[in-house]
């Protein structure tokens, strides 16, 4: 009879998690034990920035990858770049080696008693099967749970003899065709009652979040801005870019407030929210919910967010089929245009360095090729960077949904890892740099095509931009001195330069497309500080 080993690598095969992000330890050694040969192993040097690999890979190629960590300690090193990818809806498949059945409850090295507790609450499913013969259909459902809306990462913990047992043929023989699919559209009744309100809507908007950021929903969405020539907002917090930002009807980012939001939803009457939470707020500025006048309909594919807003009406269900059903019922006589909005022009870069951020996204959305993917992890320049952003196609930006730093670095690995053919361009803080490090090193062992640029400005800017909003007169630990992001990527074998001047730093940028392999640039930035909402 075949093994559980066996076993498992043809059902990933069957479901194309052939690749598998991970940094082993002893309780992993007989998973990888003839670890077959159209299999590719991606090796990172630390948990959080494996982790991050797999979560950039799965977010850019729109499927689920497969993570395998070493024991309690490896997965508790994860956690932190666990909680962006619950925050972000990412579908991967966590593993963790277990120790050996019989040695779990004895409270011996690298055992776990309550291993399926460790990544509670960032996973949607914990689970440890019950016998070595259920490891297949445990992996199985896995995959499915990661999968179904709403996506996010799910945990299985694998005890390290399970792998030598036997399985009887007869018990996985259907697993690997089995297809559980979404089905999330909407009655006729509920696409009339939609359908009619947006109509009689004088002044339609629409607030676009991360569900959008996917084919087919990202040019149904568009189609339909179109159609009820309303204006569109991205939901507060984006970790995606889930609408053309050049396009004239796109209008930038919500803050993350509420007064903020209700601020800039002032004169709507109806505003349809598609595939974003109803809101996700950061700073504290109280106000009502809504202006006066304006009503509000969420359609998300997850009922916890449906559930745990405080106002508007919600549907559940796939917002890429609800958008084409209410294309198909909406009438199409034309609305009169809506002006496009101005767009703010980017600092002059002149000179030299240090530069203001908002001048180095300008030269960034000038010199980048189209077709390049970005991950952004500077935050404490983040509205400067959407301002200037020029993104015009689906799973182009990525960001740590919850806040999370150590996520950017490494996650710009595995995006470039999910398709070469479009270059990465990593937009990272200088203390960013330091939480996925690690990262670099997979880069150049991978020859991945990805530029990090760093922008140095000394702190944590981020932090500095809180003081005077949260009432704080000083706080210590906000200064970086001493960082070389430069001398740091050297050491990993990475091509590195600082740029000091607008020219340098055009050119380096003009060269993403056709640069092989990674390499990192360094600019310095003004240190600035801009409150949120």
């Amino acid at each position: 009879m075949p093994t559980v080993r066996e076993t498992t690598y043809q059902l990933l095969r069957d479901r194309g998690l052939t690749t598998v992000f991970g940094n082993p330890g002893s309780n992993e050694l007989p998973f990888l034990d003839g670890f077959p040969d159209d299999f590719r192993y991606v090796l990172g040097l630390h948990e959080g920035a494996v982790l991050a690999m797999a979560d950039g890979y799965a977010q850019a190629a729109g499927r689920p990858a497969l993570v395998n960590l070493h024991s309690a300690a490896g997965l508790g090193n994860a956690l932190g770049v666990l909680a962006n990818s619950r925050a972000s809806g990412t579908p991967l498949v966590i593993t963790a080696g277990q120790q050996a059945r019989a040695m779990v409850g004895l409270g011996s090295v690298l055992a776990e008693p309550d291993m399926v507790r460790v990544p509670e609450p960032q996973v949607k499913w914990s689970y440890e099967p019950a016998r070595a013969q259920d490891v297949p259909r445990a992996l199985s459902e896995a995959v499915h749970r990661a999968a179904l809306p709403p996506a996010g990462p799910v945990f299985v913990s694998l005890p390290l003899d399970d792998w030598a047992a036997e399985v009887d043929p007869d018990e996985v023989a259907a697993l690997p065709g089995r297809r559980v699919r979404w089905a999330g559209a909407a009655s006729g009744e509920l696409v009339a009652e939609l359908s009619a309100r947006l109509s009689a809507a004088r002044s339609p908007a629409l607030v676009v979040g991360p569900e959008v950021d996917a084919v087919p929903a990202f040019e149904r969405v568009v189609a339909l801005a179109e159609r009820l020539q309303a204006a569109v907002w991205t939901a507060p917090t984006p970790p995606r870019c889930p609408f053309p930002t050049r396009h004239p009807l796109w209008q930038g980012v919500l803050p993350p407030s509420i007064a903020g939001v209700a601020e800039h939803l002032h004169g709507h009457d109806l505003v349809l929210v598609l595939g974003a939470p109803v809101f996700r707020y950061h700073a504290y500025r109280p106000g009502p919910w809504l202006p006066a006048g304006t009503e509000l309909v969420a359609v998300t594919s997850d009922p916890a967010v449906a559930a745990r807003a405080a106002f508007g009406d919600a549907v559940v269900g796939d917002v890429a089929e609800i958008a084409a059903q209410l294309l198909d019922a909406l009438p199409t006589t034309a609305r009169p245009a809506r002006p496009a909005p101005a767009r703010p022009e980017p600092a002059a870069a002149s000179g030299a360095a240090p530069f203001a951020a908002d001048a180095v996204f300008g030269l960034l959305a000038e010199a980048v090729p189209a077709h390049a993917r970005f991950v952004n992890e500077s935050t404490s320049n983040t509205v400067q960077f959407w301002q200037h952003l020029r993104v015009d196609r689906p799973r182009s930006l990525f960001f740590p949904a919850a806040g999370g730093l150590g996520f950017g670095l490494p996650a710009a690995v595995g995006v470039a890892l999910a398709d070469r053919a479009r270059p990465v361009v990593a937009v990272l803080g200088d203390g960013a740099v330091q939480y996925g490090v690690a990262g670099l090193w997979t880069a150049v062992q991978l020859d991945l095509p990805v530029t990090f640029l760093v922008l140095r400005n000394g702190g944590y800017g981020a932090l500095r931009s809180f003081l005077a909003q949260l009432g704080v007169g000083g706080a210590p630990g906000l200064d970086l001195p001493g960082l070389d992001a430069v001398a740091v990527a050297a050491g990993y074998g990475m091509p590195a330069q600082r740029v000091d001047t607008a020219e340098a730093l055009v050119e380096a940028l003009r060269c993403t497309a056709s640069t092989p392999g990674p390499r990192l640039l360094e600019v310095a930035i003004t240190a600035e500080t801009r409150p949120l909402g």
